[in-house]
């Protein structure tokens, strides 16, 4: 989402209405055929910060869908991302996948796995990184830097603090 649209969200609620509008009209411009199913993954996903697996987003909405299959979910999932209107994470196990489409970073926590946005300014390498790839991968092409901080997030460090105690 460009910046100017993300300042003039005011609200969480307002922010996940224009992410989903955004996607589900670069969607149908995509030639996607915007079923009730589809329209829901987008919706529960727009909001969704949590970086949800397919299957996890599968699963919320299998009871208002019994009928939809897990293909429908991850194929959708993969739409958006092809599309640049969402992100894939691979961090061992089922891709995650991510709606929020500014510079950003990750933060894993070792414990639980929950993973959170950290702002970035840029996905841009620095001019030294990129001397240093034509040094020792010449001829890599970098399309974008990401950082993955791993550790423990602030309520898995509180419950070990507890159990120190």
């Amino acid at each position: 989402m460009p910046p100017a649209m993300q300042r003039r969200a005011s609200s969480p609620a307002r922010l996940t209405d224009e992410r989903s509008a955004a996607m589900l009209r670069d969607l149908k411009r995509a030639g996607l055929k915007m079923t009730p199913q589809r329209v829901a993954i987008v919706k529960i996903f727009a909001g969704d910060e949590s970086h949800p697996t397919a299957q996890e987003l599968f699963e919320r909405l299998r009871g208002e869908f019994p009928t939809m299959s897990f293909a429908t979910v991850y194929n959708t999932l993969d739409a958006l991302v092809s599309a640049g209107l969402g992100g894939a994470l691979r961090l061992g196990g089922a891709a995650r996948f991510d709606p929020n489409t500014s510079a950003h970073h990750h933060a894993v926590c070792d414990r639980c796995g929950a993973v959170h946005d950290v702002p970035a300014e840029t996905l841009a390498p620095s001019s030294a990184t990129v001397r240093r790839l034509r040094k020792s991968a010449g001829g890599f092409s970098v399309r974008a830097v990401e950082r993955l901080y791993r550790g423990l997030c602030a309520k898995c460090a509180a419950g070990r603090k507890e159990r120190q105690d």
